[in-house]
């Protein structure tokens, strides 16, 4: 199967590594073959790199300009080194390029693979024909309303065929680093920064979609070891700082929690009961 369709594309979103764009490797290596862009801000001091390694492939947006489209969530930092910026241009790229769906991914990535195999036991078996995977995520994304939907992250299966996600089988309603997106289904991140839950958070409590297809996982380096990109940003707040940004859009839904077992940390927790409403089906209706 060659290039999932052509009105579908994929956006690398990068800043800082010009030399070190994981994911591109792990395409070409797990066989995507289809329109590939890098989206790339005004304010990268590396930008020339980037046009000089992939010339007209790159695409640069006016961060500044995007960063009045949308709400920052705050007023005291002027530190535009977050990915929600590109991530919210890639709707007008999509439409300048002249595609209808794209698929939006980090550059940090060094492997797809799945998590289950035929028989639905757990494996780690690498994909080896992505422009098939994408064909049927996207074709799956175009049957249901969803505004998005992406792969799971490594956390999402932790303790991998005992992992609590892959018992249950369920989808889960959050979308997270993939995102599967359409023009005619415009969305806005939100919040400058952990941009993916302030997101599906905030949309999903009046109704929006976001899910989480676990069949495949994306793994990628170790956050806050790979530099440029979002590292210094999170070295200097952590994830204290970022949680309390999703509990703003969705005081309703998120709290403030501890997680890890021996070294502790602030991290954000979703209650799924206020996060995404329960639809009864309309012929239950009295």
């Amino acid at each position: 199967m060659t290039n999932p369709t052509n009105d579908f594309c994929v956006f690398i979103l990068t800043h800082g590594r010009p030399n070190k764009i994981y994911t591109l490797k792990t395409l070409k290596k797990q066989g995507y073959t289809g329109p590939l862009f890098f989206i790339c801000d005004d304010e990268d001091p590396k930008l020339e790199r980037y046009k000089e390694l992939y010339g007209d492939k790159v695409i640069v947006f006016n961060k500044k300009e995007v960063a009045e489209t949308f709400d920052e969530a705050d007023n005291f930092y002027k530190d535009r080194r977050t990915i929600v910026y590109a991530r919210n241009f890639c709707f007008q790229a999509a439409r300048q390029l002249g595609f209808k769906y794209f698929l939006e991914l980090d550059d940090d990535y060094i492997h797809f693979r799945f998590t289950l195999d035929k028989f639905k036991n757990y494996t780690v078996q690498m994909c080896k024909n992505l422009d098939e995977v994408f064909n049927i995520f996207l074709t799956y994304f175009k049957s249901i309303p969803a505004k998005s939907i992406a792969m799971a992250q490594g956390g999402d299966i932790l303790g991998g065929g005992k992992s609590k996600t892959l018992r249950n089988g369920k989808i889960k309603r959050k979308a997270m680093n993939t995102f599967f997106c359409s023009v005619d289904r415009p969305f806005q991140f939100v919040g400058r920064i952990n941009e993916d839950v302030n997101t599906y958070v905030s949309l999903g409590v009046v109704g929006e979609i976001f899910m989480t297809l676990t069949n495949i996982c994306i793994t990628q380096n170790q956050t806050q070891k790979t530099k440029g990109g979002m590292t210094e940003v999170y070295l200097n707040s952590g994830t204290y700082l970022k949680s309390f940004y999703s509990v703003m859009f969705a005081p309703s839904a998120v709290q403030i929690a501890v997680m890890g077992d021996k070294e502790k940390r602030i991290h954000h927790r979703v209650n799924w009961k206020f996060a995404a409403p329960l639809i009864i089906r309309e012929s239950l209706k009295k």
